[in-house]
């Protein structure tokens, strides 16, 4: 599944997987505890595949982040949770990513990375990573 179809809703825990559109919005499921909800178009809704996380020089696309996470763990979880210390957070962070924008990427975008990631990988949702590489290098 690419991150076209995996959803942030803003005040909802987790993340959704897109189900269908509807008149006045959407159909959501959590994929936390697979419940579905109906979401208008007024409330704040990210997808996975826009979101990007500044470096230094540029921003990188969360795909890319989650994929180079998931190359550093060999396709496993990750050995920090979104719950640890801000350091030890922005410590796991900077070894995947070191040129991180420290200014402005802040702990709470790292705790919302990480927990992503671990739950991608939990519903077996990250194999997106090849999809795109392929696509990229079709290109």
């Amino acid at each position: 599944m690419s991150l076209e179809k995996v959803l942030a809703i803003s005040g909802k825990p987790g993340l959704f997987k897109l189900i269908t559109q509807t008149r006045g919005g959407f159909i959501a499921e959590s994929l936390l505890d697979k419940k579905r909800l109906s979401v208008s178009i007024n409330q704040n809704v990210s997808v996975l595949s826009e979101i990007a996380i500044y470096t230094l020089t540029e921003e990188v696309p969360l795909s890319n982040v989650l994929s180079k996470i998931k190359e550093k763990e060999s396709g496993q979880v990750t050995p920090v949770s979104h719950k640890d210390s801000k350091d030890a957070l922005e410590e796991y962070f900077f070894e995947v990513l070191p040129d991180y924008d420290e200014d402005r990427v802040y702990v709470s975008d790292i705790k919302k990375v990480v927990q992503w990631y671990n739950l991608l990988h939990k519903h077996d949702m990250l194999d997106f990573v090849e999809t795109e590489t392929v696509s990229e290098e079709e290109e």
